[in-house]
C-alpha cells in the first residue's frame, strides 16, 4: 500500500539531489588577491566537495572575478573541465604566492591539465585574463592566504 508513495518520494529526492549538483556554486566565502597592481575578488574552494564542484555549470564570471582551490598540503594538483562552460586559465601557486605555472583549459573537457610542482593553491580566472594582464609564470600573487607562507 505504501510501497507506491514511497517509490515516488525516492524518485523525487534523487532528481531533487541531482538538479542540486548541477546548480553553480556562488555562495562560497570570499577572498581578496592581488596580482601586481590588479585586484581579485575569489571565491575559496576550499572543502573536498566545494573543490570538487568548482566552477561547473557557470555560464559567466565577471572579469575580476575569480574562483582559488586550497589544499591541505602541497601536491601535484591536476584540474580538469567537465561540466565546465567556461574556458577557464589555471594558475597553479605555491605556498609563497609564486605562480608555478599557467594552464589554458577548454570547457566541457577532462583533458589534464596540472602543476610543474607541488602546490597547495590554484587560482582559476576567465581564459587570456593573466595574459592581457602580462602576470606570468614567477609571478607573484599577494593577499591573506600567502601572507603567512613566505
Amino acid at each position: 500500500m505504501f510501497k507506491r508513495p514511497i517509490v515516488l518520494l525516492a524518485l523525487f529526492a534523487s532528481l531533487m539531489a541531482s538538479a542540486l549538483a548541477q546548480q553553480a556554486q556562488t555562495d562560497l566565502q570570499r577572498v581578496k588577491l592581488s596580482a601586481g597592481m590588479y585586484q581579485i575578488d575569489a571565491q575559496v574552494a576550499q572543502t573536498p566537495e566545494q573543490r570538487q564542484i568548482g566552477l561547473m555549470f557557470r555560464k559567466e564570471m565577471p572579469q575580476t572575478e575569480g574562483m582559488i582551490f586550497v589544499f591541505e598540503q602541497p601536491a601535484t594538483q591536476c584540474f580538469w573541465m567537465r561540466n565546465t562552460l567556461l574556458p577557464l586559465t589555471a594558475a597553479f601557486v605555491a605556498d609563497d604566492g609564486r605562480i608555478v605555472n599557467l594552464a589554458d583549459m577548454k570547457p566541457q573537457t577532462d583533458e589534464s591539465h596540472c602543476s610543474e610542482e607541488p602546490v597547495r593553491f590554484v587560482l582559476e580566472m576567465n581564459q587570456g585574463w593573466f595574459a592581457r594582464k602580462n602576470i606570468k609564470k614567477g609571478a607573484k600573487l599577494g593577499g591573506e592566504l600567502f601572507a603567512n607562507r613566505r
